[in-house]
């Protein structure tokens, strides 16, 4: 359903990410979740709990909202900069597109992530796209991602607010709205 994209594009990264709070410049990522696909059909899934940084902790709300706890950081979560490696490896090729539901969150968060560690440079080759922003030009309020879910009736899909099962969900999202748009064509 996305053959449209790999005529211009090498591979397609779906993102998401799990946040200590709102603040992209303050806050820190605690789950990077993508999927990525190739033009070869090749289709790869990395997930990495990420642990906090030293004196940070995990505020309650968070835990509620996604159900990762601190000592999950603590005993499964990998260094920052293992996470890091894996994103930047996942942008191999010469022109990437990094997809997110609601980017301009999950993109915020991921520059000052690879800023930090002085890798956000690979993030000048791609190019970006908001699935939100489509959603929002084709169907009205509300606009979250399990709204979009549900207007899509993509049962398969889970809104979880974890990482991988969000961009999983997204991908769905993403090839729906591809296939609508394939439909209009056909009907024109």
């Amino acid at each position: 359903m996305l053959e449209s994209l790999f005529q211009t594009y090498d591979s397609v990264i779906v993102l998401d990410t799990e946040t200590t709070g709102v603040n992209c410049k303050s806050d820190e990522i605690i789950e990077l979740g993508f999927l990525r696909l190739d033009r070869a059909g090749e289709r790869t899934e990395e997930d990495y709990l990420i642990r906090l940084s030293p004196g940070r902790r995990l505020p309650p709300v968070i835990t509620q909202l996604t159900g990762i706890r601190e000592d999950e950081l603590f005993q499964n979560g990998v260094e920052k900069d293992v996470a890091a490696e894996a994103f930047v490896r996942s942008l191999a090729g010469e022109k990437p597109l990094v997809c997110a539901y609601n980017a301009q969150f999950d993109l915020c968060f991921l520059f000052y992530f690879l800023q930090r560690l002085g890798c956000d440079g690979v993030l000048q080759k791609a190019q970006f796209l908001d699935i939100m922003a489509i959603y929002k030009d084709r169907r009205d309020y509300p606009h979250k991602l399990c709204n979009a879910i549900e207007a899509y009736g993509l049962t398969e899909a889970e809104n979880s607010h974890r990482a991988v099962d969000d961009a999983r969900a997204t991908v769905l999202l993403l090839e729906a709205m591809a296939a609508e748009k394939e439909g209009c064509h056909i009907a024109s």
